[in-house]
C-alpha cells in the first residue's frame, strides 16, 4: 500500500486526521431504505453491537456470529470525506481490550446484519436495527472504486436511496434516533 489514496486530497485526509494514508483505506457505500429483508438472498448474519465513543471518531464494535463463531470485536476510526466515501482505519482487539474500552462513554446502537455477498459487482448487505431505532431496515452497497459506485442500479428489494441523507449514517442515528421528516420507509 502507498502513502497516497487515489481520488482524496492528502490535504483533505490530513485535516482528517490521516496525515500518513497508508494506514487507512477508502470506503465507498450507498445506502438505500428497505421495508424487508430479502431472506431468500442471505448468505451469512451477525449479530452488532457499536459504541460509538463520545466525542470522538472511534466505534467499538462487537460482531457476533449468528451460527455460533466466534466473535469480532474492534476498534475503528471513520471520517466522511463525502455522503459516500469515508476513510477507515480498524484494530482487531483481544476481550481483554475491548473490555477496558467498552467502558469508555458513548452511545450503543444494535443491529443484526444480512450479508448478501457480491451482487452485480458490489457486496450488500441488509441491516435491521433494534432498540430505539426499532423497525428502521437499511441496504449498503460497498464499491471497489468510483465508477462502480456510481453505475450501480437501486435494489430491486429497495424502497429509497439516502446516500445523501446524513441522518442516516450510524453517528447520527446513535445521536439523534430514527429520522422522522422524510423517513418514508
Amino acid at each position: 500500500m502507498t502513502d497516497t489514496l487515489p481520488e482524496i486530497d492528502p490535504a483533505t485526509a490530513a485535516a482528517l486526521g490521516w496525515p500518513k494514508s497508508k494506514y487507512a483505506w477508502i470506503e465507498r457505500e450507498r445506502r438505500w431504505l428497505c421495508r424487508a429483508v430479502p431472506h431468500d438472498r442471505v448468505i451469512r448474519v451477525e449479530h452488532f453491537t457499536d459504541l460509538y465513543v463520545e466525542g470522538t471518531r472511534l466505534r467499538l464494535r462487537e460482531a457476533i456470529p449468528d451460527d455460533g463463531g466466534p466473535a469480532m470485536l474492534r476498534l475503528g476510526r471513520k471520517a466522511d470525506v463525502s455522503p459516500a466515501v469515508r476513510l477507515l482505519t480498524s484494530i482487531y482487539l483481544s476481550p481483554e481490550e475491548f473490555r477496558l474500552l467498552s467502558t469508555l462513554p458513548g452511545r450503543r446502537l444494535t443491529k443484526t446484519r444480512h450479508y448478501l455477498g457480491n451482487v452485480d459487482g458490489a457486496d450488500i448487505s441488509v441491516d435491521v436495527f433494534s432498540g430505539a431505532l426499532e423497525g428502521l431496515i437499511m441496504a449498503e452497497a460497498e464499491f471497489p472504486n468510483p465508477e462502480a459506485m456510481a453505475l450501480y442500479p437501486t435494489p430491486d428489494f429497495a424502497t429509497r436511496e439516502v446516500t445523501d441523507d446524513s441522518r442516516y449514517t450510524g453517528g447520527r442515528l446513535v445521536i439523534d434516533g430514527l429520522p422522522t421528516e422524510g423517513a418514508d420507509r
